[in-house]
C-alpha cells in the first residue's frame, strides 16, 4: 500500500481492514493524527491492581479508556471491537508468552476487563510537523524499544522495569522534540532520558528488546520516551492464568485525534 494512502487512512477504515484480515503489519505512521493505544485484557479480579499500577506509573501507562467486564466496544472508538481490531495480539499464560494471534474473540469472556493506554505513535505526526526526524518512519520500521534498569512502582502482583522507545536526532532537535511532546501527557509526554543509553541500562542500541533497530547518524543522540510495552512486562510478572495484549507495534487506532489529548 502506498505510504501516502497509509497516512490518509481514517481510523474506522483502518480498523475495518484489520478486522477483514487485510492489514497485518505494525500501525506506526498509519492514519496520521489518530490516537493509537496499547491494549491489555485481563481477568476482573486483577483489574483493580492493574489500574493501580497504571495510576502509580502514569508516564509509561497513561490510561485512555477502561471498559466494563465483558465489553469490547471502547468509548474512544464507537463501533470498534477490541477482540478483532488490532493487527496482532499476544496471549500470555502463567506469565509466559503462549501465542500470537489475529483474533481473540474465542478467548474473551464476560469477566474480561480491557484497558487502553496511550502510545507514542500518537505524537509522531506532531514531531514531523515540527521538522523533527522520526527515523522508524523514514526507514519503514517498527520503533525501537528497550528494557531499562529503572523500576516501576509495583501494585499488587504487578511490577517490572520501565520500557522505552528510542528515536535518534540531533541535540537541537531533541530540545524541539521535548517542547512538542510535553503537551501530549496522555501519550507518554516528554522524553524520560536523552543520550547515554548505558545510564538507563541499555547496552546495545542495535539490539532492541522489541521492534527494529534504526540508523543513528553522525551528530545524533538517542532520545527515549516511556513506552506502553512496560505493561506487558508488568502482566508477565503477575503470572495470571491468561492475559491478552497487543503485539508490540500493532496498536489499536482510536477515533480520538492527537490534538484532542492536549486539551485534557
Amino acid at each position: 500500500m502506498d505510504i501516502q494512502i497509509k497516512k490518509d487512512l481514517s481510523a474506522p477504515r483502518l480498523r475495518e481492514l484489520i478486522r477483514d484480515g487485510e492489514w497485518k503489519t505494525p500501525t506506526t505512521g498509519v492514519a496520521t493524527g489518530s490516537v493509537q493505544a496499547n491494549l491489555v485484557m485481563l481477568p476482573r479480579e486483577a483489574a483493580f491492581h492493574f489500574l493501580l499500577f497504571c495510576v502509580r506509573n502514569p508516564r509509561p501507562c497513561p490510561v485512555l479508556d477502561v471498559l466494563e467486564p465483558g465489553q469490547w466496544e471502547p468509548r474512544i472508538a464507537r463501533g470498534a471491537d477490541l477482540r478483532t481490531d488490532l493487527p496482532l495480539y499476544r496471549v500470555y499464560r502463567d506469565g509466559a508468552l503462549a501465542e500470537e494471534i489475529e483474533d481473540v474473540t474465542p478467548l474473551f469472556n464476560k469477566e474480561t476487563v480491557s484497558f487502553l493506554l496511550g502510545c507514542s505513535f500518537s505524537f509522531e505526526s506532531a514531531l514531523i510537523a515540527a521538522r523533527v526526524p522520526v527515523r522508524n518512519l523514514e526507514e519503514g520500521k517498527n520503533v525501537s524499544m528497550y528494557i531499562t534498569n529503572r523500576d516501576c512502582i509495583p501494585a499488587g502482583p504487578f511490577s517490572g522495569p520501565l520500557v522505552v522507545t528510542m528515536r535518534p536526532m540531533r541535540p537541537d532537535q531533541a530540545i524541539r522534540a521535548t517542547q512538542v511532546t510535553t503537551r501530549f501527557h496522555l501519550t507518554h509526554g516528554a522524553p524520560v532520558h536523552l543520550g547515554s543509553p548505558d545510564e538507563i541500562g541499555i547496552e546495545d542500541l542495535d539490539q532492541p528488546d522489541f521492534g527494529d533497530p534504526v540508523s543513528i547518524l553522525p551528530g545524533e543522540i538517542p532520545v527515549f520516551w516511556a513506552c506502553g510495552v512496560t505493561t506487558i512486562l508488568a502482566v508477565m510478572s503477575a503470572s495470571l492464568p491468561m492475559v491478552i495484549t497487543h503485539s508490540p507495534g500493532h496498536m489499536f487506532v482510536s477515533d480520538l485525534r492527537d490534538e484532542d489529548l492536549t486539551l485534557l
